[in-house]
């Protein structure tokens, strides 16, 4: 596991790199939406539809480019747009110690 800006991957980084929920917290899933705790420092977070759709894929470990796909096949969405967002989403969830960040060797 390591620290990376994920926000200043390109497209072809995508598929080298996996993420998966941390350990450390617990969620639930609210009517579509989802609620997260890191048990470590107290923080809750709140997901909307999407954000839940994000998680759920998020807890086995999958590759930033699995999660982008599958969302580009569920929702009508531009793919720069999906990608953008979803790495905005990603960082911050990272930041925030709710999930983990792996190089391809690390999986």
């Amino acid at each position: 596991m390591y620290k990376i800006n994920l926000l200043e991957l390109k497209s072809s980084e995508l598929s080298s790199l996996f993420v998966v929920a941390a350990k450390d917290q617990i969620s639930r899933d609210l009517e579509g939406e989802a609620v997260i705790l890191n048990l470590k420092s107290g923080m809750y977070c709140g997901l909307s539809e999407v954000g839940a759709r994000i998680w759920q894929l998020l807890q086995e470990s999958t590759s930033v480019k699995e999660i982008r796909d599958t969302l580009l096949g569920e929702y009508e969405v531009e793919p720069d747009r999906c990608e953008r967002e979803l790495l905005a989403l990603l960082q911050d969830m990272a930041d925030n110690g709710l999930i983990e960040v792996k190089g391809e060797t690390d999986t």
